[in-house]
Parts: C-alpha cells; sequence; structure tokens
C-alpha cells in the first residue's frame, strides 16, 4: 500500500466546492468526495468551527487529514470532514468569524487563508490494505462505522446504486423494512442489514462488495431486501415488536417453505 504525504492549499480544496446536501459535497475541483451521497452529516459547533479559521489565520498546524484514491483516480475524505467543510464554507461565505465574513477581510488576509497549505494523507492500495488502515485512523473523533469504511474502499457504481435505496432517511429501504431492521440508513446499517441477508454463509460483507463493486446497479440487493421483507409479514401477518432485529436473512429459506401456515403459526 502506498500512502503519500501532500500539501494542499486552502484555494485548492475549496475549488469548484459545491454543498448538495443529501446529494453530498464536492471540492478540490469536483475531484474530492468531501461527504458521499446519503452520509451522514458530522456538524461542528460554531466554536469548533470557528477554531478551524483562527488556527488557519495564525498560521498553525491543523491536524493532519486522510483522503482515500478512488479507482477512477478521484479521492475521498476519510478523516478531516469537519475541517474540510469549516474552510470551506468560511471562504464561500456561509459564516462569519468575529463579526468578518470571508468578503470582508483585506486582501492580504484572504491570501493568508487561501495559501494555507494542509497536510494530507493519502492513501492508495488494494481493497484490504485500505480497509485495514482506515480501522487504525479511524479511533477519535467521530467514528465511521464499518459499513461506511467499507463504502469508501468499494466506492463505484454499485455502492452509489445501493445508498439511493438503503441510505436515505426515509427511503425506500426504511419505508419496507423500519419494523424489522435495526438501526439507521444514514448510518449504513440498513445497507449493511441487506448485504448480510444476500450473501453466502462462507461470504463476508467485504467479498461481496468486492464481487459487485463496478456492477452498474444494485437491484438484485434491493429486490432480494423486499422478497424478504414480504415473505416475514405473509408467514407473521401479525406484528409483534421483538419481529425488530431478528436475522431474517438467515431465516429466510425456511420461512420460503409453502408449506407454513400463518394461521397455524399465529394459534
Amino acid at each position: 500500500m502506498k500512502i503519500e504525504l501532500k500539501k494542499i492549499t486552502v484555494r485548492d480544496l475549496v475549488e469548484g466546492y459545491h454543498d448538495d446536501g443529501e446529494g453530498g459535497v464536492r471540492g478540490y475541483g469536483n475531484k474530492l468526495d468531501i461527504r458521499p451521497p446519503f452520509q451522514r452529516e458530522f456538524v461542528y459547533k460554531d466554536k469548533q468551527r470557528d477554531a478551524v479559521i483562527d488556527t488557519i489565520n495564525k498560521g498553525f498546524p491543523l491536524n493532519v487529514m486522510y483522503w482515500a484514491v478512488r479507482q477512477d483516480g478521484t479521492y475521498e475524505v476519510i478523516d478531516g470532514q469537519q475541517r474540510t467543510i469549516s474552510a470551506a464554507q468560511y471562504v464561500e461565505g456561509d459564516y462569519s468569524l468575529d463579526g468578518l465574513y470571508f468578503h470582508n477581510l483585506q486582501d492580504d488576509e484572504q491570501e493568508l487563508i487561501l495559501n494555507y497549505e494542509l497536510q494530507v494523507y493519502v492513501c492508495k492500495g488494494t481493497a484490504s490494505e485500505k480497509l485495514a488502515w482506515f480501522r487504525i485512523i479511524n479511533i477519535a473523533g467521530e467514528k465511521l462505522t464499518d459499513q461506511e469504511l467499507r463504502n469508501a474502499v468499494y466506492a463505484g457504481p454499485w455502492v452509489s446504486n445501493a445508498k439511493k435505496y438503503f441510505s436515505k432517511p426515509q427511503g425506500p429501504a426504511y419505508a419496507v423494512g423500519n419494523k424489522y431492521v435495526k438501526g439507521s440508513p444514514i448510518r449504513q446499517e440498513y445497507l449493511e442489514t441487506a448485504i448480510q441477508w444476500i450473501k453466502d454463509e462462507d461470504q463476508t460483507v467485504e467479498k461481496y462488495m468486492a464481487v459487485h463493486q463496478h456492477d452498474r446497479t444494485a437491484t438484485a440487493l434491493w429486490s432480494h431486501f423486499r422478497s424478504v421483507i414480504d415473505r416475514v409479514e405473509a408467514v407473521f401477518p401479525k406484528y409483534r415488536g421483538p419481529m425488530k432485529g431478528v436475522d431474517w436473512g438467515g431465516l429466510y429459506p425456511h420461512l420460503k417453505n409453502e408449506s407454513l401456515d400463518p394461521k397455524a403459526l399465529e394459534a
């Protein structure tokens, strides 16, 4: 695995900065996924946010950031999302510091911020190498879940499409499965559950994602998830609280038995 230290100026970082809400946040000339679509948002409090700009103004070093190189040559922020967004939002004029917005600053003060160099470790390697490294650095601050880390490692059309089903708050997977699945879509727990339900018994979640990384859609995953939920509701038409969080994927082969009588099971 190759890990390279790069110095990125704030000027370069905020080039093409765009916040599309649920659609994600991008920057660095549209080459950096600061927050991928349908990923939970880490929000700094005003004091923390202001401290980022104060540190930059004084020329003090910010903590290092970590980016991953994707197969298409673009990048994704693994650690440093809040610091990146805080700097970009200030330059974009989204908030003021001590009553001054970025556009209120003198030219030399603006240049001081724009020319500030951020220390960024960029990781490039195999999926297993990157996943191991991400887990090592994911030890402080707002930790990513295992599935959020996997999404970064196996980024591609399949993950992007799967997120449309499983990662939206109040999205399709939540609409049909919230009575049966624990966790939060935005923390990628619905996606993780769906993969666990469909993967082979001797297959890991990582292996399943690796196999399907470049598939154009995740419709097979969505169809299987729907089939499991539909069968659960057919076999157990009366809902009970303890049904939430059961490994319905593991039980699905047994639930498909046509001889099961819902009325007898309820008796």
